[in-house]
């Protein structure tokens, strides 16, 4: 049986990919490197945001080709799109025998295997899911770079997002399982860790009422000596004082701070339902530099959300130039009429929203650019992830995570993938740096 996973969307979702596969090999499947190849072809999907629920749809229709020009002979979907959309999907999408929602990760063997009469929709509560406790046999997409996932599901109502409906409230994993985890990590040669989950720094408030993200990242660094230790997809909020002590006193801990702020205009992060204020951003951005003077931080925001005026705006465009963010990503606002957002008066129009993004993005560009001048002339250690060409590399430095940022490309011979190389910075554009081995 050769199976073919084409996995959209978040790190969330590649850690869920990454246990299929190694489920699949276990029940001895054999991974197709083309769709073509494959007798069964997976899509794990997304559906947090419209570009990304349209991707999904375009990405099953394309696949479903193979089915009359290959020799796929059983189209898959699962995950966050079926959740959402359920079984009015099955009509809409006949190219699909399958829809596997985010609580039926653990149904994929039979799905893949089971020639018998499965239903053409499964939706079980994600909620009673405990596939995301488990150490399983990930076959890793990346030898260099791993996601490790700390907690599913989310315990916010944030009004623009879909993700506790999809996934369920926050279920914290046990900490010896996730120190197992990270040690499998690190003898199968990864350099670089990443915790995820859909709200990091919240680990174990749901299993006490304590925050133990501060013990969770100084125990991850521990076992992953040798190995950089990042975390993603952080919350204001649930960023603990101790958490960022505890990430200044490991060295191999990356002093890079991922904090989603979304807004800073206190009437629209009230409508988002965000809990926190303008100023307490400002405190908190000054702490975090305060204890790590060389932090990088990097934020998302939505613009166009539901009642953002020009003036609301504005008071955003004045945060991002006073905190001078090192990275940053914009989103336009994006309405489906089952979120709580959809109800809120005063919807922006689509290209008031798109223009404001353009402007907020244009800023951005200027303030990395300007931040990664001071690079220039120092030596960077970076992880070596990709040949380009000979004597050309691809790498990172701490401050810049994997996929979302920019990268460094290297001068040099004798290279090899997953080293880490000290980099002489030469050039530094809006994203990307050039340097040479020294």
């Amino acid at each position: 049986m050769k199976v073919y996973l084409e996995s959209l969307g978040c790190a969330r979702n590649q850690v869920d990919s990454e246990g299929m596969l190694g489920d699949l090999i276990a029940a001895g499947a054999i991974v197709a490197e083309q769709p073509h190849e494959a007798d069964v072809i997976i899509v794990n999907t997304c559906a947090f945001i419209e570009p990304a629920v349209n991707e999904t749809i375009d990405v099953i229709l394309e696949l479903a080709r193979f089915k009359k020009i290959g020799v796929c002979r059983r189209l898959i979907a699962i995950g966050c799109f079926p959740e959402r959309f359920g079984q009015e999907m099955t009509s809409k999408m006949p190219e699909v025998d399958i829809f596997l929602g985010a609580g039926a990760y653990d149904q994929i063997k039979d799905a893949v295997f089971d020639d018998a009469d499965l239903p053409t929709c499964f939706l079980p509560d994600p909620q009673l899911s405990q596939r995301y406790k488990k150490i399983s046999p990930r076959q890793l997409t990346d030898k260099q770079t791993a996601y490790l996932r700390v907690a599913e599901g989310c315990d916010r109502h944030c009004t623009y997002c879909i993700i506790p409906k999809l996934r369920g409230k926050q279920r914290s994993r046990p900490l010896d399982e996730i120190l197992d985890e990270a040690r499998f990590l690190r003898s199968s040669g990864v350099k670089e860790i990443n915790l995820v989950a859909q709200e990091t720094t919240a680990y174990g408030q749901d299993i006490d009422g304590k925050n133990r993200f501060a013990e969770l990242i100084s125990s991850v660094a521990q076992v992953a000596d040798g190995a950089w230790v990042r975390f993603l997809y952080g919350h204001p909020e649930s960023l603990s004082a101790d958490a960022i002590r505890a990430m200044a006193a490991q060295p191999n801990v990356c002093a890079y701070f991922d904090l989603p702020i979304q807004h800073a205009g206190d009437s629209i992060l009230k409508k988002m339902a965000r809990g926190y204020r303008r100023d307490d951003l400002l405190k908190l951005f000054a702490f975090i530099r305060e204890q790590i003077p060389n932090a990088v931080l990097r934020t998302t925001v939505i613009v166009g959300f539901p009642g953002e005026t020009e003036r609301d705006f504005q008071i955003i465009a004045e945060f991002i130039k006073e905190i001078q963010f090192d990275h940053a990503g914009v989103f336009t606002y994006s309405d489906f009429d089952d979120l709580p957002s959809h109800r809120l008066e005063n919807h922006v129009p689509l290209d008031v929203a798109q223009d404001r993004r353009d402007r907020l993005m244009n800023l951005q560009k200027t303030i990395s650019l300007n931040k990664n001048q001071k690079y220039l002339d120092t030596v960077v250690k970076t992880l070596i992830e990709k040949k380009v060409e000979d004597g050309i590399w691809q790498g990172r430095g701490f401050f810049q995570a994997p996929e979302v940022d920019g990268v460094i490309y290297v001068h040099g011979d004798h290279l090899a993938i997953g080293d880490f190389a000290d980099v002489k910075i030469i050039d530094a554009m809006e994203y990307d740096l050039v340097g040479d081995v020294v």
